[in-house]
């Protein structure tokens, strides 16, 4: 009896991921099917909390109600339903079975029902199935039967969740499972997971924070998550770009300015930090900041006042400070190019955030997640990875981070669309579209010892300047072909990159 396999996890405490997952695994073996999914409502999508069956960068996919009929007539009711083998309406996970490594394989059969939780809608659970007639009636009837004991482990997570919540973090954070992806992060690997508990900790907190991290990593996303778990995520969050700033209007774009205070200034102005008085004023690429708005922001930062450009008063603001930079503020400090008591008032707390290499299986559910952005864009069918694809993926070490994938993904779909022609194919990006070098990883010793052929080397000369415009290429495509940037990933001057480009033959 599967109440048997179930009914103990009622009454243990476990992780909230493995209960769930232990759920979907032993309703695949009840209903003997290809998958089972759990997926959780938030706001007009739902996201798989818990999947068997399914290829692994499907728990980084977001299912927006608009785009998956299926997934809205399961919402929409609370009976048990099954879509017909000749539906025409499209199934969310068309190719996405993993019982199809090869081609990819139409979804024959699907049942699913919406649940709730104490009256609330929570999701829903869907079960898919290759072989059409899997799910008949007596199938219904069994998950008929279940269902209560299905919502009560729904529910025990959510008691157990809550009661860690209150120990732990705000209580807004309570109805919260952990799930794949939340406000924008997707990933669970052991790097995001500390990463987002300890973020979740300074939140309550008005320190400021300086979030550290390589180009591409998303340090922008953790600063929004970071604000939207805070006491302050009602009021506004205001982002700069301090990279952009023109050097001569910085300083009224932070702080603002009278009438009168430089030629064209016809009427007083609120800064950037008016504008996030009681919330949180995010300076992105803060390590780009002009000298003298330096001294400007470190008084702001000691004693909560602003001064407008031309005013002869200060103004109180309630702003809490969180910055992020992809430069090492240490040794801009040591070259005089960053002062070093705004850097000691800005890391008060640091957080780096890891880059992609770091982060496991990450990867995975990330190409997921663009994956389904972009079938949705191009209005494919179906979008998955081939097994080499998704080894080419693990086995890259991403430069660029979260944004090089991004780019890679959105190329390789657009080349396999014109490789096709159809948008009702099930499409299959292999590692050759991805366009990534394939085992880009360090060799080990022995097994350079054991697979280099004395005869394939080459002066060093030579395999030095290989190398340069290896990292130099790889640079270029992780800042969409932006010299400048890649001259800071590289930390390179900008015009010496110009010039080693031209002699490693790169550019004219």
């Amino acid at each position: 009896m599967i109440e048997d396999f179930l009914l103990p996890d009622l009454v243990t405490e476990l992780p909230a991921a493995i209960r769930l997952q232990r759920l979907v695994q032993v309703l695949r073996e009840t209903f003997m099917c290809g998958a089972v999914v759990l997926l959780q409502h938030d706001n007009d999508a739902l996201r798989p909390v818990a999947a068997v069956g399914l290829v692994q960068d499907a728990l980084g996919r977001r299912f927006d109600l608009a785009r998956h009929p299926r997934l809205a007539a399961l919402i929409s009711r609370r009976e048990i339903t099954r879509f017909e083998a000749d539906s025409t309406l499209p199934d969310p996970y068309d190719g996405l079975l993993d019982d199809s490594p090869g081609e990819p394989l139409p979804v024959h059969d699907c049942m699913g029902v919406s649940l709730h939780v104490e009256g609330e809608l929570w999701g829903v659970l869907t079960l898919d199935a290759l072989e059409e007639g899997t799910f008949d009636d007596g199938a219904r009837q069994k998950l008929q039967r279940l269902l209560p004991l299905i919502e009560g482990l729904l529910r025990v997570t959510r008691l157990e969740q809550e009661n860690r919540a209150l120990r732990m973090v705000r209580a807004d954070e309570q109805r919260a499972l952990p799930g794949i992806k939340q406000h924008g992060i997707v990933g669970n690997s052991q790097a995001i997971t500390r990463l987002l508990d300890e973020l979740s900790i300074v939140a309550d907190s008005d320190l400021t924070v300086l979030i550290t991290g390589e180009t591409g990593v998303g340090k922008e996303l953790f600063a929004h998550w970071l604000h939207a778990h805070s006491p302050r995520a009602g009021k506004p969050l205001v982002q700069v770009n301090c990279a952009a700033l023109p050097e001569s209007l910085a300083e009224s774009e932070l702080f603002g300015h009278v009438k009168g205070a430089f030629s064209g200034a016809n009427s007083d102005r609120a800064g950037r930090f008016d504008a996030a008085n009681g919330g949180t004023l995010f300076l992105d690429e803060v390590g780009e900041l002009p000298l003298h708005v330096q001294a400007k922001l470190l008084r702001t930062l000691q004693n909560g006042e602003i001064q407008r450009l031309g005013a002869d008063q200060p103004l109180r603001v309630d702003v809490r400070i969180v910055a992020a930079t992809n430069r090492n503020l240490a040794d801009s400090v040591a070259k005089g190019d960053f002062r070093a008591d705004l850097y000691h008032r800005l890391s008060v707390y640091p957080v780096p955030v890891p880059p992609l290499r770091e982060r496991d299986n990450d990867v995975l559910l990330l190409a997921g997640h663009f994956l389904e952005l972009n079938r949705a864009r191009l209005g494919v069918r179906s979008l998955r990875l081939s097994p080499d694809a998704e080894q080419a993926l693990l086995g890259y070490d991403w430069p660029g981070n979260v944004r090089e994938l991004e780019h890679v993904i959105s190329r390789a779909a657009i080349k396999a669309l014109g490789r096709n022609g159809s948008r009702q194919a099930m499409l299959t990006l292999d590692a050759a579209l991805l366009d990534i070098p394939i085992g880009s990883g360090a060799l080990t010793a022995q097994s350079a010892q054991t697979e280099l052929d004395p005869a394939e080397l080459q002066p060093l000369r030579l395999s030095v300047e290989a190398c340069q415009r290896e990292q130099i290429r790889r640079a270029l495509a992780a800042c969409d072909d932006n010299w400048s940037a890649a001259a800071r990933l590289l930390e390179l001057d900008a015009s010496n990159l110009h010039k080693l480009a031209r002699r490693l033959g790169l550019k004219s």
